[in-house]
């Protein structure tokens, strides 16, 4: 396995709960996830995965989505914002993600 191949499992794993705590803090729309996933190299993705996973989420109940009229005259945008079963599972996931680093801290430092 090389690193390429390492950077993509732990994208896959971890894309979801990027996005639940981006829409966590606002509404987003498709490209605009996309956009500020593309900003940090390591979560970059293709609109072929992320529109699959929120209609995913979508379907769970864990977001929402609503059209909205856009100023600049272009199509309205359908955004995406997180119900109160999202945040239940953002919090358990949260949990869960800084046991994960305290665990890693652990075994690298040598405890």
């Amino acid at each position: 396995m090389n690193i390429e191949d390492w950077k993509s499992q732990i994208k896959r794993g971890t894309l979801e709960f990027c996005i639940l705590l981006m829409i966590d803090k606002r509404a987003y729309y498709g490209y605009e996830i996309i956009s500020k996933l593309e900003s940090l190299p390591i979560l970059s993705v293709k609109e072929s995965t992320v529109y699959p996973l929120l209609r995913r989420l979508l379907k769970e109940e864990l977001l929402t989505s609503f059209w909205q009229e856009t100023s600049e005259g272009l199509p309205p945008r359908k955004y995406y914002s997180i119900t109160e079963k999202g945040r239940e599972y953002l919090t358990a996931m949260t949990t869960e993600w800084d046991n994960l680093l305290i665990s890693i801290d652990s075994i690298k430092i040598g405890n």
